[in-house]
Parts: C-alpha cells; structure tokens; sequence
C-alpha cells in the first residue's frame, strides 16, 4: 500500500489515469486497517484521509485541523507566493469569521435579486448562442461563460478584461498541466506570481474607482464594510477575488462540464431527466456534484496532537481531506459508484464538509447549474457529447479543459 501511494497521490501523472483506475486505489485506501502516508520528495509529506466521517470530524475542527498556512498545496508556498494566497480558504477563526461576514453582509438582498436575474438572462442568452451555432466545445462556449460572466459582472469587472481572468485561473488552478506552462521556462512560483499579481491589480484599480464612485455591484459593497472594527483593505479584496474567481468560476465551470459527459454516459439517467427536468433537477445537480467532485481536496495541518479514528496525529502533521473518496464512501453511499439522478439522501461533500469553511458560493453555484442545465435540456433535448473530455493535468481541480458537443 505505501509503494502504491507513494507513486500516485502526490504525482500527476496518477491523476491522469482513467477514473476507474484512481477510484480503485481510493477505495483500497479506504479499507487499509490504518491511517495511510504519502511521501512527498523534499517535504514532510501527507497524511490521506479518504473516509467520509474522517473528512467530516475534521472539517469540524478547526482548532486541530487548520486551514494555515495553507489549505491549496500539498508543500508550503514560498513567500513570493503566500501573499497572494493568504484568502478566507487559508486562515483560521476568529478573522476568518470575521471576513465571511463581512462577504456575507454585502450580499444585499438588492444584489442577491439582481444576480439571479442576471443568472436566467445569461442562461437564456447561452443556450441561444449554442442553438445557432451547433457542435462545439462545450467548455467554451456553454460551461465557462456562465461562472465567469456572473462573477465579473457581480464584482464590476470589465468585459475588456474577462480574457485575463480566465486565463489567470485557469493557469493558477492547473499550473502543472503543460498547456498552461509559461512558453519562455520561467519556475512555477515566477508564472503564479504574475498571474495573481495581475488578478490583484485588477482589484485594487477597482476598489479605488468604487470608493470614489460606488456602483451597486460587490466591490462597493466590499468596500465600504465594516463589521467589528473590521475592513477589508486593497490586499484582502485582491485575495477575496482571487478566491471568488477561481473557486467560484472552475467548480462551477466543471460541474456542467462533468455534466454533459455523465447524462451522455448514463443515457437511461438522462432519460430520466427528461421525463421531468423541473421535477428531478435539483436531486440530479446534487449527483452530479456528488460524483463529479470538482473540487478533490483540501489540505488541513494538525496544530496538536489528536487521535482520530484510532491513530494520534502529531502537531504539525499534515492531511489531505479528499473529496472526491469521501464521496465514494460505501458505508455512506449505497452503490456509490453508480450515477443516479434519483439519489436520496445525497449527503455529499462536494461543496467541502459542513464546518466554518464550506463552500461561502455553494447557493450560487447550484443556482447556476440547475438553471442552464434546464435551459439546455429545455430547449436542446438531444444535447450530448460526442468525444471523451480532455481533462486538466491537476489533482487539486477535477478540470475539463474541453469535451466535444452536438444535438
């Protein structure tokens, strides 16, 4: 079990094994008597926890199991790159408390109501763009659209700069996926830099602008909040962007994408969909996250010693929260690995676990899905995918890069 871990959870090229391949490793780590470590070359290396109720108790405890200095990396990032990283997914209460109420609080009801107007028009709008112009990436022109148009606008962002945001994400995101690799050989912390340091600057130009001119979008919200004694200045907007934008824009993003493919793959499900897309939407877009997990894990570092399940972690221990297990868990799931556009109960963890740091867009994030997804099958019954995805070179994202579409 060690060999086998050793080579797999900390390389990529593991990652870019067929799903079966990896759910079969991950259910062996599921069964394993004790807890399981990944070695890693030059660092502490990582404990894996794969079971549901592992995941669960520690996403539940913070004060054990925290989110410092890091919860995206599985190594430590160097200086030049911790500045940017240092968002709400990556810091411990009580100032993580603090900045979610304040993102919170400025989700006004008037701007709540706006973006889900403006989720419907751009749904309508999308699926009116793919009916004229027929078989395509479904990635580019239906499953990124939405995110990153509803964040940019919700933000104030400018059209003009759309195009540098979905590249900064995508680059941050899949940063070992060599159709991202800088063209000139600059060092991966060199090419992250730049690209958060361009997602910042674009923040701070705008949080000047919002606090001359406010404007009824969330930067001027973000802004002009105070709880507690507490603002955010230009530093903690640029990192509350870069977690939006990313976070918000891929998970999204490959949960449509995930979606073609399964309804394609499991035509009896679609079938089902069919029937009554009103009716079975909301227990197929949970499935669908369920089973796509687009988000694989999260790391958390131990800050004492703790026994969970059996085995002591020692303070500064490190664990990965994979999702993507958890959610196949057979003592949770009865025949998890089958989609099932009908599943109830659906206590899935694709949104993270229930604790201080669950998914703050979880809401938009369905709302998103459910909607362009009755859009299309509304509208374009015979959607499918006509290729495989070619998927992201990551372990962080479940990425889809693109995947071929007709109807």
């Amino acid at each position: 079990m060690p060999s086998i871990v050793e080579n797999s959870l900390a390389s990529l090229d593991f990652w870019a094994k067929p799903q079966m391949e990896r759910d079969e490793l991950f259910a062996s780590l599921r069964s394993a008597q004790g807890p399981v470590f990944c070695p890693v070359q030059d660092e502490p290396g990582f404990y894996a926890l794969t079971r549901y109720q592992e995941v669960a108790e520690a996403s539940r405890n913070p004060e054990v199991f925290s989110s410092r200095p890091t919860a995206v990396s599985l190594v430590d990032p160097p200086p030049q790159i911790s500045d940017y990283t240092g968002s709400m997914i990556s810091i411990d209460d009580p100032r993580h408390a603090r900045l979610r109420r304040i993102v919170s609080r400025s989700f006004t009801p008037r701007l709540v109501q706006r973006v889900t107007g403006d989720v419907t028009v751009l749904a309508r709008r999308i699926v009116d763009d793919l009916a004229e112009r027929g078989p395509c990436d479904f990635v580019e022109h239906v499953a990124m659209p939405m995110p990153l148009q509803i964040i940019c606008s919700m933000m104030g962002i400018p059209r003009s700069a759309y195009g540098d945001v979905i590249d900064a994400t995508n680059v941050i995101l899949a940063i070992g996926d060599p159709d991202y690799v800088s063209p000139d050989g600059r060092d991966r912390a060199s090419v992250l830099v730049e690209k958060f340091t361009l997602l910042h600057e674009l923040m701070a130009d705008l949080a000047r602008l919002r606090r001359a001119e406010p404007a009824d979008d969330l930067v001027t919200a973000l802004t002009h909040a105070n709880v507690d004694g507490e603002v955010l200045d230009d530093r903690d907007l640029g990192r509350f962007f870069g977690l939006l934008v990313v976070a918000g824009n891929e998970t999204t993003r490959n949960a449509l994408s995930h979606a073609l493919t399964l309804l394609t793959d499991n035509p009896e499900q679609r079938d089902a969909l069919l029937e009554d897309v009103d009716a079975r939407l909301p227990a197929a877009v949970e499935e669908i996250v369920r089973y796509a997990s687009p988000v694989t894990w999260m790391r958390r570092t131990l800050t004492r010693d703790h026994e969970l399940r059996g085995h002591v972690y020692r303070s500064g221990d490190r664990v990965i929260l994979y999702y993507n297990s958890a959610n196949r868990d057979e003592d949770v799931f009865k025949d998890p690995y089958a989609f099932d556009i009908k599943r109830t109960p659906n206590p899935h963890v694709g949104f993270g676990s229930p604790g201080p740091h669950f998914c703050l867009g979880a809401h938009l994030a369905r709302r998103e899905i459910t909607v362009l997804l009755r859009e299309l099958y509304t509208r374009l019954p015979t959607l499918h995918a006509t290729a495989a995805p070619v998927r992201q070179r990551t372990s962080f994202i479940h990425g889809v890069k693109s995947v071929a579409c007709a109807f």
